[in-house]
């Protein structure tokens, strides 16, 4: 099974020769040749969900937007049709209101965030999976802290109700040995294991090599997943690249 965590970087008109109408060739062809069973977004606004869902039709493309009117970015899940099956939904915010749309917590910036889990049967698994697919904060560290905490934890009930092989995967904003990150060990029951740990960049501000690269990006799995690869689509076409940060593709079996 491929999947993806992709910040799509918000089409703000802002980014000149990479302007999402720039990329979007490069994104449907990159997509179109590794045809990843699950894909998560991150960034994505109304119309480019819009777009999503026509541009790849043989993927269920689904996504609630953050803010109280439900526009403004989504944390978009799509599921490849031919090989596997989207069987539920769940989208919180991070907040001490989770389902109360816009929600946020007092210390983090005026975007309010969110988590989208979904339950997904791929044909070649005998169990369904989880995938989390979350975007932290870009401001408050303490906020970061906050909602993570609060996806660790929903990780834990949901394993509680019925345990399935899970995924975390996103933007969190967060250097590895940050403070941020911290949670991850509070929660050691899980057993998630950071499968990109060996990657040095997964930000770039489509700058490669310049001194803004990081790494924020991470796929998280849980036991019995195995791993077979993990990397960064990194191609570029004339100065073009498919975000600002690159996707992360990882190929797991059960």
């Amino acid at each position: 099974m491929k999947i993806v965590t992709f910040n799509i970087r918000g089409d703000f008109g802002i980014d000149g020769k990479n302007n999402f109408e720039f990329r979007k060739p490069l994104l449907l062809d990159r997509i179109g040749q590794e045809k990843p069973d699950v894909i998560g977004f991150q960034e994505v606004l109304p119309h480019v969900q819009k777009w999503l869902r026509d541009s790849l039709p043989g993927y269920t493309v689904v996504g609630c937007s953050r803010s109280a009117e439900y526009q403004d970015e989504a944390m978009t899940i799509a599921v490849r049709n031919e090989t596997s099956e989207l069987l539920g939904l769940e989208v919180f915010w991070l907040s001490p209101t989770p389902y109360v749309p816009g929600s946020r917590y007092e210390n983090q910036s005026e975007c309010p965030r969110t988590c989208a889990m979904a339950i997904v049967k791929n044909q070649e698994f005998p169990t369904p999976i989880r995938v989390y697919n979350t975007h932290l904060d870009h401001i408050g560290a303490q906020a970061r802290i906050q909602g993570l905490s609060q996806i660790l934890r929903q990780m834990e009930d949901d394993s509680d109700k019925l345990a399935l092989p899970s995924v975390l995967m996103g933007d969190f904003n967060a250097y590895p040995d940050s403070v941020e990150m911290s949670p991850i060990q509070e929660f050691a029951s899980l057993g998630l294991r950071d499968i990109t740990a060996h990657l040095p960049t997964t930000f770039h501000g489509f700058h490669p090599g310049e001194k803004d690269d990081c790494k924020i990006d991470y796929i998280y799995i849980t036991e019995p997943f195995q791993v077979k690869d993990v990397r960064c689509w990194d191609e570029e076409v004339n100065g073009v690249y498919l975000s600002d940060h690159y996707p992360i593709c990882a190929e797991l079996t059960l």
